[in-house]
């Protein structure tokens, strides 16, 4: 068995410069966990690398990093969410997406602010919603909680491109501040859909189960889209009166409707879902669907194994020996 060679990074680098041929994936693998010389290389080649082919590097890293956990372009990102094309910016901060380093708040909430591109804008206060979940969970300084709070609610309120508020809505999901309500019900009765599907997609991380009602009445709507989010929102609030009609959306037209609808019952649990999914999985002939049932069946295993631990009856240790 061969041992792989380590490649030199200046090899790297004058692979990246030489446009006439295609990467070979092994310098991919080198770009994972640079350490500070490699990295301090790298910037000063970056922009004589064409355009075109840092846009396709970030795709290649999104895709590599998103198959191989082990691979980590934090380092390659953090400078590169700084590069002059919107689409190389874009994705890096996509490719960050998992990443919980403190040092990124202060420039994602500028570049919320400042960046030219509203793609860039949008998926930025997307990932800001990570940081909200964090400090909700205590993980996150409550001084910076609440500066990206506070900076979210201004965008949502703001004259910003469309989607760049609707993202930070979401994002805004799992605060608790009483301001969000308000916003996530007016855009819930805004009469348009791109914001009432925002909405939903905010109930269902909010983990409050009063937004019940107006979610299972989405289940019912017209729209795909609309009734996919509204059952994945059932399933991420655990309702518990959504099954029925969750189930009548396993026989729906359209595959995320259904999609949706499987997994949200692995995780609201109740009488009788997994005889129906284990139907389901009978009687389907489509090899997505089969692996989609198998992974719900799994979790509702779990869920209904919680349920059942919940319920369970401690009596207090008060008998004397």
């Amino acid at each position: 068995m061969s041992i792989p060679v380590e490649i030199s990074f200046q090899k790297l680098l004058d692979a990246l410069l030489d446009t006439e041929k295609l990467l070979h994936p092994s310098f991919l693998h080198r770009l994972s966990d640079l350490d500070q010389a490699d990295l301090v290389a790298l910037k000063k080649i970056w922009l004589r690398i064409p355009v075109w082919r840092r846009q396709a590097l970030m795709e290649e890293i999104e895709e590599l990093g998103g198959s191989d956990f082990l691979l980590s372009y934090n380092a390659v990102c953090k400078f590169a969410i700084q590069d002059d094309d919107p689409r190389v910016r874009e994705l890096a901060v996509r490719i960050l997406w998992d990443c919980e380093a403190n040092d990124l708040v202060p420039v994602y909430l500028n570049m919320l602010e400042s960046d030219s591109d509203s793609r860039v804008r949008a998926v930025v206060a997307s990932a800001l919603g990570k940081y909200v979940y964090l400090g909700e969970i205590e993980k996150l300084p409550t001084r910076i909680l609440h500066q990206i709070e506070d900076k979210l609610i201004t965008v949502v309120n703001s004259s910003d491109k469309t989607l760049v508020r609707r993202r930070a809505l979401e994002a805004l999901g799992y605060s608790r501040r009483d301001e969000i309500s308000p916003l996530v019900e007016a855009a819930y009765y805004s009469g348009d859909d791109e914001w009432l599907v925002s909405a939903l997609f905010a109930m269902g991380r909010s983990a409050n189960e009063g937004w019940g009602p107006l979610v299972i009445v989405m289940l019912e709507n017209d729209s795909p889209e609309i009734r996919c989010e509204a059952a994945r929102t059932a399933g991420e609030l655990e309702i518990s009166n959504a099954v029925p009609r969750l189930v009548e959306l396993l026989d729906d037209y359209d595959d995320e409707v259904r999609s949706s609808a499987i997994w949200s019952l692995s995780q609201t649990g109740g009488e009788g879902v997994k005889d129906v999914l284990e139907l389901m999985w009978d009687e389907t002939e489509d090899v997505e669907e089969v692996e989609s049932i198998e992974s719900a069946l799994d979790n509702l295993a779990f869920t209904q194994g919680l349920q059942t631990f919940s319920r369970l009856d401690f009596p207090d240790d008060k008998e004397s020996d």
